[in-house]
């Protein structure tokens, strides 16, 4: 697993007392600007924080926390998490949103996804980790790519922001590679 104390972000499971900073950068303002860029395709259905804290409370009995967030010295600043796109075949897709955009465009985003997809290669039997972004999402792309994600799969104009096509985009990285990047090289 990597462990680099020189980092600027770490990720650790979500605490009780973290759910009312991510109800309020999830759900505390009307279009919050992250979700300009997470899946803005997709509506961000607003829910209560007594309705947000009993679904994670629910999910917190998982074995293997589906999502964990994101810390800098200050604060909580984000979350990483995955779904199961194929459970049966080990097929999962990990995700992450640097919700303050005051820590846009400074490498959080890279170091976070790059322990998350370690931290999945370490605790499942996985043979790959991928994410789906979509193609005016330049940042998630980047960071895809300089961790090692190769680009898998592209649907032309599937995904409509504002008016305007964009093509939905699949990366991934296979684990010999994630090892032969990171752990072999150690």
């Amino acid at each position: 697993m990597i462990e680099d104390t020189a980092l600027k972000v770490k990720i650790r499971p979500i605490q009780e007392e973290d759910l009312p900073i991510l109800w309020d950068y999830i759900y505390g303002t009307d279009n919050p600007e992250w979700k300009k860029w997470d899946a803005p395709y997709f509506p961000l259905e607003h829910k209560d924080f007594e309705t947000y804290k009993q679904e994670f409370l629910q999910k917190a009995e998982e074995y293997l926390p589906s999502s964990m967030v994101i810390v800098t010295v200050e604060k909580v600043i984000g979350i990483v998490g995955y779904y199961w796109e194929h459970r049966d075949s080990n097929w999962l897709e990990a995700g992450i949103v640097i919700h303050d955009p005051e820590y846009w465009n400074g490498g959080y985003g890279t170091e976070a996804l790059t322990l998350w997809v370690d931290f999945l290669f370490s605790s499942l039997p996985l043979a790959r980790v991928g994410i789906t972004t979509w193609s005016g999402n330049k940042r998630m792309m980047k960071a895809a790519e300089k961790i090692g994600m190769q680009l898998e799969g592209r649907m032309r104009k599937c995904r409509i922001v504002n008016g305007k096509y964009y093509d939905s985009i699949r990366m991934g990285v296979l684990r010999e590679e994630w090892e032969e990047k990171f752990i072999n090289k150690k």
